[in-house]
């Protein structure tokens, strides 16, 4: 897979420390906002209850009407219970409903029912696992280690278009390190704590939409679709893909609460999860995947199963969580044929109680596919957060909340909601609440509260979403990369000793010729195949940064081979990296002595290597100002010389020559 990797260890103190601080900032905003939030929901309350103790009289006086008016009613009609009707909403026409639906005396049907239980099951369990997601994000090596050691090894053996698909998303994230890991903690704990905060209404419904979304972009992305286009794709190893179950999840909760009130949507649940199961005991069982096979003889590679339990193993984690697993490693090698045998039956099994929609079995479906989930979440799946770059539980845990959810769903419907919510519901659509039940607490202080908290945990989501998402549309890597690999720009303030030499086209040069602008200025071997030619385009890149900018700068390599001093050297070397026409580049050279002189002057080393074939030399390059001295001391050497570090370090020159032309 052409990975874009930064080629430092996950680890990196550097990354890892500008990782934290960033989540320290964004926090404090985060704490920020809010305040800022609570300081409107006590405004708002204030202003709730000079309204409410103004409109006291006022309630009172319609109390008084509404007496009076009953009492004429009663009488007129000889006592009937044409009010109770209209307040109750639970006469046998209307009242009756699973919904828990009233009639009002008009005739409006009124739905005013309580959240149902199993969204509520979903919308509260997978805000959890989000916020959990979210935690598991903040974990030390995800900046350096989430490409590498997650994206890529989850795409490795799917095919080539999928690679790619997933490369664009590892070359952002190893770009951009700290924005993308910090991005993806607070867009997971923003989508948890909105689930959490919205049971109900327009804002609870988004929350679904949000999970969507976001688990739509880790599943193509970061799980490279579940590996459902790889080969041995198998429910056991966590298919179709955690991100994926939470996409279901929120797409569930996103539904209209009305689509709860019957068991319709329980049934298509528990169905589509028959389906579903019976699909995966299909591929289970088919030959040639490497399922029936645990051992077969020694020195042979082991079965699917085996090998992926052993490799599970071998995480990072507790010593008796790995010998567990290790141990059913073992047991799945002498038995392969009867593991898989069971996990065919047990597939089809629960697959075909779920499909029959039956409460009876789909209630045992659901408590055996959980015990099921819960043993191969331990012994196949292995938790699935250890070893520092897990990034979630894996998706037993997610596939149990879908298989209890759907029962839930398909047996207990929404209970009918309090009389007085009931008439505030008709007071909403018809103006009349204070007539219909003037002593009801008010539910408007909780209604504007879960708003507001919703609210609150969009502006989480967002403090990561955005600066990710202006990282995202830059094409050069941030500093900090070329900062964890050979630390920061040294500020100085010396004088640049003069020297005379020649440039590529044998025309002479001094410092004093370039006063006036500011200089990079470099060590390259001419004859080089490694190192320089990685030096020189991170010359290139800082230059094309410049912009316009360009014009006050000159880029300038002094010669730091002692053989091949001829300007022909340095202009074959030039047109190899394609620097001929960069017109502030400077390839300068002269005689042994001339160059020697220059290397003692700005302190470089150059000797020949062990064996005499390659020349070592000092790899830093000095900024100097338009007055000539030195400003910013770079080291050059390009570590891992991936892209993302050599990009880094031309964003990194490219500032060191904007404060040298400041500073002039």
């Amino acid at each position: 897979m052409p990975g874009m990797s930064t080629g430092l260890e996950a680890s990196n103190p550097t990354v890892v420390s500008a990782f934290h601080e960033a989540l320290l900032h964004q926090g404090l905003v985060i704490v920020a906002i809010l305040l800022l939030i609570g300081l409107a929901w006590m405004v708002l309350r204030t202003l709730q209850t000079a309204l409410d103790g103004g409109g006291a009289g006022e309630a009172a006086d319609a109390r008084a009407a509404a007496g009076a008016g009953a009492a004429a009613g009663s009488a007129a009609a000889g006592g009937t219970a044409a009010g109770s009707t209209a307040a109750g909403g639970g006469n046998a026409a209307g009242g009756g409903n699973a919904a828990g639906g009233g009639e009002a005396a008009g005739g409006e049907r009124v739905l005013a029912v309580a959240e149902a239980p199993a969204r509520r099951l979903l919308r509260i369990g997978f805000g959890l696992l989000w916020l959990l997601d979210g935690y598991l994000q903040t974990q030390p090596a995800m900046p350096l280690g989430m490409g590498p050691d997650v994206i890529q090894p989850a795409a490795a053996s799917s095919p080539v278009w999928v690679q790619h698909l997933d490369n664009t998303l590892v070359t952002v994230w190893s770009y951009h390190p700290i924005p993308a890991a910090a991005a993806a903690v607070w867009i997971q704990i923003g989508i948890g704590a909105w689930l959490l905060a919205a049971p109900r209404g327009n804002w609870s419904r988004l929350g679904g939409v949000a999970s969507v979304l976001w688990g739509l972009i880790v599943w193509v992305f970061g799980e490279a679709f579940g590996g459902i286009f790889a080969p041995g794709l198998t429910w056991l190893f966590g298919a179709p893909g955690a991100a994926l179950l939470y996409c279901v999840a929120g797409a569930l909760v996103a539904l209209p609460e009305t689509a709860w009130s019957t068991r319709r949507t329980g049934r298509a649940l528990v169905r589509c999860t028959g389906v579903f199961l019976l699909g995966m005991a299909l591929l289970q069982a088919w030959p040639g995947r490497g399922f029936w096979q645990g051992q077969p003889h020694a020195g042979s590679d082991a079965g699917a199963l085996t090998a992926m339990v052993r490799e599970m193993a071998e995480t990072s984690q507790p010593h008796f969580l790995s010998s567990l697993v290790a141990s059913f490693g073992d047991f799945t090698a002498a038995h392969g044929l009867e593991v898989n045998l069971f996990a065919v039956i047990a597939l089809a099994a629960l697959g075909a109680a779920f499909a029959s929609a039956r409460p009876r079995a789909v209630r045992a479906a659901a408590i055996c596919g959980t015990v099921l989930c819960l043993a191969d979440w331990v012994l196949v799946e292995d938790f699935g957060f250890f070893g520092g770059v897990g990034t979630d539980p894996n998706s037993m845990i997610p596939m149990a909340l879908l298989f209890v959810a759907g029962y839930v769903a398909l047996t207990r419907l929404p209970k009918a909601a309090p009389a007085h919510e009931a008439h505030r519901a008709l007071a909403r659509r018809g103006g009349q609440a204070a007539a219909l039940s003037p002593g009801a607490p008010s539910t408007r202080p909780a209604l504007a509260f879960r708003s507001l908290a919703a609210a609150a945990a969009l502006a989480v989501t967002l403090v990561g979403a955005v600066p990710m998402a202006v990282a995202a549309t830059e094409r050069q890597a941030d500093p900090i990369i070329a900062e964890a690999v050979d630390g920061g720009a040294d500020q100085v303030n010396l004088a640049a000793r003069p020297f005379t030499l020649v440039d590529q086209r044998g025309r002479g040069v001094t410092l004093a010729s370039l006063r006036g602008k500011a200089v990079a200025l470099t060590f390259l071997d001419d004859v080089c195949t490694s190192v320089c030619p990685v030096i020189a385009q991170e010359f290139r890149s800082a230059d094309e940064l410049l912009g316009a900018q360009a014009k006050r700068v000159e880029m300038v390599a002094v010669n730091a081979n002692p053989r091949y001093l001829a300007p022909e050297y340095l202009g074959a070397f030039d047109r190899q990296e394609h620097l001929e026409r960069l017109a502030n580049w400077r390839y300068l050279t002269g005689s042994l002595t001339q160059l020697e002189h220059v290397w003692r002057a700005y302190g470089a080393t150059v000797e020949y290597s062990a064996g005499g074939a390659m020349i070592d030399h000092s790899m830093y390059a000095d900024v100097i100002d338009a007055q000539g001295r030195i400003r910013y001391v770079l080291d050059s050497d390009p570590g891992p010389a991936t892209e993302a570090s050599r990009s880094s370090f031309s964003v990194t020159l490219a500032h060191a020559l904007e404060g040298a032309l400041h500073s002039s």
